[in-house]
């Protein structure tokens, strides 16, 4: 199957954070997008070092929604954890 890696690719293409913001409002239903923030918002708030426990009852969520967050984190070379270790350090540096 194409699709995934044609819509990484496209995704990837867009420099302007406006026509991404656009792009994602057009193709992803309102729930997708909150889902997408949330699953965002956790693997944050999990680098910063807040347990699954504080993070489900902070979010009214099951631990089942974190759990696949933690496993990524702890992954040797994850992608998702570079990342964060790059955009964190942005939003420090603007603080």
């Amino acid at each position: 199957m194409q699709s995934p890696v044609d819509f990484a690719n496209v995704l990837a293409e867009i420099t302007d954070p406006i026509v991404m913001r656009n792009f994602i409002r057009e193709i992803l239903t309102p729930k997708e997008i909150d889902d997408f923030a949330l699953r965002w918002q956790l693997v944050k708030e999990l680098y910063r070092g807040d347990t699954q426990r504080t993070i489900a009852a902070r979010h009214h969520i099951s631990l089942c929604k974190i759990t696949r967050g933690s496993k990524i984190l702890k992954k040797k070379n994850s992608v998702t954890r570079n990342i964060l270790d790059k955009h964190l350090k942005e939003e420090e540096i603007k603080q």
